[in-house]
């Protein structure tokens, strides 16, 4: 079957089963590898993406329920990972072997976008959904909480 896809702000028509998991018309239709398969069953986040600005796991998201909906993945964030979670990341060093970061990166963008002011434990919630191999929780949390105030200076928040 063909479905229409906008992704990255782009349109794209794929011509896959119905049934088939975003994720893998990301990685094996479009070769947008920066989303991650990590459990196939989205419970770890490695596999995020937003969909209409709302993170999500795209494992769990059949590709005939996203047409029409503006989807986009790590690579959509920012052209250069200028964006201020991206940069934040690279500031506080967070990622250690890196697999779950693009998931994480866009689990903080999505709840930045909502909560321009978090506080630490807000911050913990927003993240508790998504699983590090490496145990980079400290890092991670730090780098969200560094991010928002870069986005609060330059007054950066939706993507």
């Amino acid at each position: 079957m063909k479905f229409d896809l906008t992704i990255n702000k782009k349109n794209y028509t794929v011509d896959v089963e119905d049934g088939t998991p975003l994720l893998w018309v990301l990685r094996d239709e479009l070769e947008l590898v920066g989303t991650k398969f990590g459990c196939g069953i989205g419970e770890c986040g490695a596999c995020t993406v937003h969909i209409d600005g709302k993170a999500e796991r795209s494992c769990q998201q059949m590709v005939e329920l996203v047409e029409g909906k503006e989807i986009t993945t790590i690579e959509g964030l920012s052209e250069n990972g200028e964006y201020p979670v991206q940069e934040a990341w690279k500031t506080i060093d967070v990622p250690q072997c890196g697999y779950c970061q693009s998931g994480q990166i866009m689990t903080a963008s999505a709840f930045l976008n909502k909560n321009h002011q978090p506080s630490k434990e807000e911050i913990r919630m927003a993240m508790h959904g998504n699983l590090c191999r490496c145990a980079s929780y400290n890092r991670i949390e730090k780098a969200v909480g560094l991010a928002s105030s870069q986005m609060q200076e330059s007054k950066q928040v939706k993507v």
